[in-house]
């Protein structure tokens, strides 16, 4: 609207880029649907002529031409829309791709033409040397640290670039300790829902949200995925969500959905917080404007420092930034190959690429389906590491839980590329800790042994794993926020009839009116409707109402629980679910009176 030639050629050269992602990652990147809902009907014009204007710029580029919908095809594709007062809406396509494998391709494709690549390294200070034509320093390598070990040693270089991100003025710093800060960190928050949430294949974008903000609502790895946010932060390695964020976060979505559709805190399934290395340019006159673009400075040491950008745009930033690194230092370099170079995995990758998984190693569809969406034409590979299962069907791959596709295979595979810790297997290597935490948890013991088996770990390293893991997806991964939803100081606020209706709950399976249940209890109460449950499982389900931790459930707890359910703070109780179940299968079973059929036979 500003006619800004900057803010064009930035959306030309993203547009661009993100078309050649689709082509080197097909296996990762592809697609996806945006609508954007409109309810005024001054609107329309508005962001129509914006959406065209948008694939115009995309050109050649343009993934498919967006389009306008009434209100009622508009409700046919995303049906847990709100419908009141919707005008209809405005779809157009984007791209979406798995960050975290795209990320490790990059790596790998990169080693595999050479590069040699270090996990948990860390600079500890540059190195320099004297310019003997200029007598001025020059930055020369990089004291490292093996982060793992503590081992530190030196890494001599020819030019040294800082492609450290939110980390960029530290690295700056080390080589000029006056150099002025450019990066401006934000923070970004992003939460994990249920699938249902949204259609499988349509994403939804509210571009002026009651703040300003811009918030998207897509489908991702089967699940919902809502953000963000776009808060000043400090440079931390271990960024934490925040409740506001993310209360932030679902307030809008309410907005945006249907009354008949209940958004719970308690369906947050995982919670995340990224840092955005904004910068501004240290060259511009303007010292307070945010670039919207990458910047790459050259210092007087010769450090280069490439900063800004975004995902979209990672390889036009790292061609410019060795651009300038053969310009100023007089390296040695033909012409840029990467556009249009394949990724791992995407050479060989088909859309039916997975049916051959399923029939050459008896995986199941979803599995394989996975796998082929993860690793690419590598998938064979996984699969050939996959263990038997026993069963009729599938015939290999058991799963790390049974409501994910991730299977002990991509364990043992992970350490092939360069896994070192458990939080990498269930963070970076697999999407487990992103896609619900619990679960993640629940595999962390399975995924520590196996990784111990091929790591050489002893008991203290693998407890150390777990517990390091497990503080992870506490902190990190928004379980913190999860379980403060039920805490032992958690108000009761329940009608009166609702109180008695759970007391008589409670009390079928208290019967001895102890104030209390056990597994005991439970276990009495399951075996008479003839269910069977392990009593590990009982523990860990009670354990999770088990406030005080005291081995037993009181009648105080149970409400605290009905009540946070009721108010939508918690879901997907187990205790819950099975205590009403229990209910009603114990109710079904009151004999049934036949005196008025004379008695019966």
């Amino acid at each position: 609207m500003k006619l800004d030639i900057e803010q064009y050629r930035m959306v030309k050269e993203a547009l661009h880029e993100r078309a050649n992602l689709l082509e080197i990652a097909p296996h990762l990147s592809a697609p996806l649907p945006i609508m954007l809902p409109i309810y005024k009907w001054w609107q329309l014009p508005y962001y129509w002529i914006g959406i065209k204007l948008y694939d115009l710029v995309a050109g050649s580029n343009c993934l498919k031409s967006s389009y306008v919908l009434s209100k009622s095809r508009a409700l046919e594709h995303f049906p847990m829309l709100q419908k009141d007062k919707l005008v209809g809406a405005i779809v157009y396509y984007d791209g979406q791709h798995n960050d975290a494998r795209m990320n490790l391709a990059i790596a790998l494709t990169a080693a595999r033409y050479g590069a040699a690549t270090a996990n948990y390294m860390e600079v500890v200070s540059l190195l320099k040397k004297t310019d003997p034509q200029t007598g001025k320093e020059r930055v020369s390598g990089a004291r490292c640290k093996d982060v793992l070990t503590g081992q530190e040693f030196d890494v001599r270089a020819k030019c040294v670039i800082n492609a450290t991100g939110p980390f960029t003025d530290t690295v700056r710093k080390m080589d000029d300790k006056n150099a002025t800060a450019i990066c401006q960190p934000s923070a970004g928050v992003h939460i994990v829902m249920p699938g249902y949430y949204s259609p499988e294949s349509m994403g939804l974008l509210d571009p002026a949200t009651s703040d300003g903000r811009v918030i998207f609502f897509l489908p991702w790895q089967k699940m919902t995925i809502a953000g963000t946010t776009d808060t000043p932060t400090d440079v931390t390695p271990h960024p934490i969500p925040s409740e506001e964020d993310i209360n932030f976060i679902l307030n809008e979505v309410r907005n945006y959905l249907s009354c008949d559709v209940e958004v719970r805190r308690g369906d947050v399934l995982a919670a995340w917080s990224g840092i955005r290395p904004l910068v501004t340019d240290p060259k511009s006159a303007d010292t307070q404007s945010i670039s919207r673009n990458h910047v790459v400075d050259i210092s007087e040491s010769g450090l280069i420092t490439i900063a800004g950008g975004k995902w979209t745009t990672y390889r036009s930033m790292a061609e410019d930034t060795i651009n300038a690194a053969i310009k100023t230092h007089d390296l040695k370099a033909g012409p840029s190959r990467t556009v249009g170079l394949f990724l791992q995995g995407g050479k060989d990758w088909s859309p039916t690429l997975y049916i051959r998984l399923v029939q050459d190693y008896g995986l199941e569809s979803e599995v394989a389906q996975h796998l082929a969406a993860t690793y690419g034409d590598k998938a064979f590979e996984v699969a050939k590491m996959a263990s038997v299962t026993g069963k009729r069907w599938p015939i290999v791959g058991v799963r790390l839980v049974s409501e994910f596709p991730y299977i002990e295979a991509e364990v043992k595979y992970g350490i092939k590329e360069y896994a070192c810790t458990a939080v990498d297997m269930i963070s970076r290597r697999t999407r487990l800790a992103f896609l619900n935490v619990q679960a993640a948890e629940e595999a962390l013991p399975r995924i520590v042994e196996l990784m111990g088996r091929e790591l050489n770990w002893d008991d203290y390293k693998k407890q150390e794993e777990l517990e390091t893991a497990r503080k992870f997806l506490y902190y990190e991964m928004g379980y913190k926020s999860r379980s403060e939803q039920l805490t032992d100081r958690s108000e009761i606020s329940l009608r009166p009839s609702d109180v008695d209706r759970y007391k008589k709950r409670f009390h079928k399976f208290d019967a001895d009116q102890k104030g209390f249940i056990t597994i005991v209890d439970v276990q009495r109460v399951l075996e008479s409707i003839n269910v069977q449950m392990d009593e590990n499982t009982l523990h860990e389900i009670l354990n999770e109402v088990d406030l005080n931790k005291n081995g037993q459930v009181e009648l105080n707890e149970f409400l605290q629980l009905m009540s946070a359910i009721q108010k939508g703070r918690v879901s997907g109780s187990r205790l819950a679910i099975l205590m009403k179940t229990a209910e009603e299968n114990l109710d079904r079973r009151v004999p049934i009176p036949v005196d008025r059929s004379c008695g019966g036979l």
